[in-house]
This record gives structure tokens, C-alpha cells and sequence, in this order.
């Protein structure tokens, strides 16, 4: 399955879905979206850059090296965060990093009145055949 299509796939599955992306945050591209609308070039690539930011910014990596030294856990470059679930006026975005690649991210953004907990459970559902379309 393409990326397009695995995209294409979390779009139709995930309640009231308005957008999938996947954002590599090493390159800080994001390789692919899927939306309802269409948006501005400028505003998909905030999109990448404000992932990175949330999984790698410096407050975070500091908290997840905290918690790491504290725990007496080696730094083996496992992250702590996960899932990052953000609500805004409008909308439920929720950004989630790959298991293999960490730094792989897939981005799933819908209508704040979707059901949190079916979109966090369909959304992880399709995680693995994203991660598998790159």
C-alpha cells in the first residue's frame, strides 16, 4: 500500500477526520497529507516544524532525559512521548510517533466534537500499515 493510500485509509476510518499527514522529523518534511480541504503550502510546512518541536523540542528532550536519569534507565534513544493530543477551538489533533522509526509521526486532525477515545483507537489501528506504506 502506498503512503496516499494508507493515508486515504486513516482519513475514511477515524471519526470525523479532516486531515492525515505523516511528518518525517529528522528531514522536518511532512512526506504526505490527506485532507477534506485545501490548505496553504505555508501552513503544511508549519505542520512539520511544530511536530518536531513537540516530540524533540528542548523542554521536552529535557523532561524525557529527566525522567530517564531518575529511573536509572539507559539512554538507549527510546522516547517517552508517545501520543500527543492537542484540542483546540475546532478541532482534536492528535500527532503519534512510529514504533519502529521514532521520528516518523502521523498526524490525524478532526473535528473536536469526534469521540477522543474512537479516535485515538482507530487512529492507533492504522499506525502500523503508515509506518509499513514508507
Amino acid at each position: 500500500m502506498s503512503l496516499d493510500d494508507a493515508l486515504n485509509k486513516v482519513r475514511s476510518t477515524v471519526p470525523e477526520c479532516v486531515a492525515a499527514g505523516f511528518v518525517d522529523m529528522k528531514t522536518g518534511m511532512l512526506l504526505s497529507v490527506k485532507t477534506v480541504d485545501s490548505h496553504p503550502q505555508e501552513v503544511l510546512d508549519l505542520v512539520a516544524a511544530a511536530t518536531g518541536e513537540l516530540f524533540q523540542g528542548q523542554n521536552v528532550s529535557a523532561i524525557e532525559t529527566t525522567f530517564k536519569r531518575l529511573r536509572g534507565v539507559r539512554d538507549d534513544g527510546h522516547h517517552y512521548f508517545q501520543e500527543i493530543i492537542i484540542l483546540s477551538d475546532n478541532l482534536l489533533h492528535v500527532f503519534q510517533r512510529c514504533k519502529r522509526n521514532e521520528d516518523m509521526v502521523l498526524v490525524v486532525v478532526c473535528r473536536i466534537s469526534a469521540n477522543l477515545g474512537m479516535v485515538l483507537t482507530k487512529a492507533r489501528g492504522n499506525l502500523e500499515a503508515v509506518e509499513a506504506a514508507v
